[in-house]
């Protein structure tokens, strides 16, 4: 039997293919970054069509770089930028607009009507979600009603509905398949958290036609087989995630209270707390972690909007480096930031204080300060936000973290994990495998096929690379959280009406 796995780990900025063997080890892989569209202030988009392109570009690549045929692969895992809505016709294939990113904001206006309805407890209660433009569902509307005849084509049935595993998997199996998983479902503000089905009264609050939707499956099934053209034979597709969940079972958080914090474009930091929703009372999310077999899992989730991005937006926008992995060297060159605080909310606030009318601020700058400072506020800034975050968590699910899992690009900055151990005040610890986000694609569907026999087995592969104590004056640190969260206030409203 064959012991490969392919995973496709389709990213906001970027598509990869990574080519896994049995032990959970990289064999292969492949990258490509793809546009990102800013059609104005706070909108964010990308050609759907560019995304399946460099995806399936990039599964092409990694196999031929790890030298194996489609034949020898057991089994495909997906793993997704989640929220991210995809519209296309059903016969021809082709989008109705660009795809809407999850970072997008067009929608914040009709996220405050549903509260100024009173919808917002209904949405809490049914789907886990606070009532936000990053989520799918307000997305769908804006497309049904902005597009010229989209409602109309929406109603006959002509049109379908994806995040982006649903997109890829449609085009991998030339259309034949309309599927997504619990984990993404849960992210659109449609589907019934315990039930793990679309929600009728959902369904008729946004305005969204059942027929527009795909089916919800299990995390790890076989679903179907790749079009026997797109790899050259037939590969079942056993496995999908959006990228939170699926790297938080990269990192072998498989019990109640383990957690781990991703650093992407953004930083998503979740906590499985087993087969029950925990309802937060902090303004954190209650999401689906996976569903395996008839077993649903869940997850407390809160997300950092702009995490790996501001360092983009330091090279990009500013250029003060001209590549990210410059920013440790800069940000070294200086002791402190000299009280300068960067908060990045480019495209508003997430948990805990959802503020879609926050932006960017950047306050405490004098004659002195210089760009190595900018720096060093910025990696401050990523972790920061990541220990708000923890600070719900641990509130909400009662449990004190012994350590924080860590994985995503990011992660190999010293600096930044030195400073997150630093304001947590416990370990950081890196994984073995960066990966971790299409690695956990991959033990899903690895799961399927009989690759690995149990999540135990799978458990029993994961282990540590580098682990960052917490060092510093906690007076210090404690009079440094203060000011953040000063600035953060600074920050909040700015972009009101």
């Amino acid at each position: 039997m064959s012991r490969y796995i392919l995973a496709l780990d389709q990213g906001t900025t970027s598509s990869r293919s990574i080519v896994f063997d049995s032990t959970g080890a990289v064999v292969a892989m492949a990258q490509q970054e793809f546009e990102q569209i800013f059609p104005q202030a706070g909108w964010v988009e990308h050609d759907a069509q560019e995304i399946w392109k460099t995806q399936l570009a990039t599964a092409q690549s990694a196999l031929e770089k790890a030298d194996i045929s489609a034949e020898e692969i057991a089994g495909i895992g997906i793993t997704n930028q989640r929220e991210t809505t995809v519209i296309w016709d059903r016969k021809t294939g082709e989008p109705i607009h660009n795809a809407i990113v999850w970072q997008d904001r067009r929608t914040a206006a009709i996220c405050e009507e549903l509260k100024a309805n009173g919808h917002a407890e209904q949405i809490r209660q049914t789907t886990g979600l606070v009532v936000d433009a990053y989520f799918s569902g307000t997305k769908i509307q804006w497309l049904l009603d902005n597009v010229e005849g989209a409602r109309e084509k929406a109603e006959a049935g002509e049109l379908a509905f994806g995040t982006i595993d649903s997109w890829l998997v449609w085009n991998l199996t030339g259309g034949n398949l309309h599927i997504t998983d619990v984990s993404n479902a849960s992210r659109t503000m449609l589907m019934n958290l315990e039930t793990g089905d679309w929600d009728k009264s959902m369904l008729e609050t946004l305005n969204v036609p059942a027929s527009l939707l795909p089916e919800i499956k299990a995390s790890s099934e076989v679903y179907g087989e790749t079009d026997s053209e797109i790899l050259g034979s037939p590969v079942s597709i056993s496995g999908i995630a959006g990228d939170q969940q699926a790297a938080l079972f990269g990192q072998a958080c498989h019990s109640p209270g383990m957690a781990k914090n991703t650093y992407g474009t953004g930083c998503f930091l979740l906590m499985n707390t087993g087969e029950q929703p925990v309802a937060s009372e902090n303004n954190l999310l209650t999401t689906a972690a996976w569903k395996i077999g008839d077993k649903m899992e869940y997850a407390l989730e809160g997300s950092v909007f702009i995490g790996g991005a501001v360092v983009q937006w330091l090279r990009d926008q500013l250029g003060i480096i001209s590549n990210a992995s410059e920013i440790e060297e800069l940000a070294r060159e200086v002791p402190d930031c000299d009280d300068v605080y960067f908060v990045p909310a480019f495209a508003g606030l997430g948990a805990p204080h959802w503020d879609p009318y926050a932006r960017g601020t950047i306050v405490g700058l004098t004659r002195g300060t210089n760009k190595a400072h900018l720096a060093r506020a910025a990696l401050e800034a990523i972790a920061f936000q990541s220990r708000e975050l923890l600070a719900a968590m641990s509130a909400d699910s009662g449990i004190e973290l012994s350590e924080l899992r860590v994985d995503g690009g990011a992660t190999h900055n010293d600096l930044l994990m030195q400073i997150q151990a630093d304001l947590l005040g416990v370990p950081v610890v890196r994984s073995n495998v960066a990966e971790t986000t299409a690695l956990g694609a991959a033990y899903l569907a690895g799961l399927a096929t009989g690759v690995w026999g149990s999540t135990s087995e799978i458990a029993a592969q994961w282990s540590e690379k580098k682990r960052y104590q917490p060092e510093g004056n906690a007076e210090e640190i404690s009079c440094r959280i203060t000011r953040w969260e000063d600035a953060v206030n600074r920050a909040k409203g700015w972009a009101t009406e």
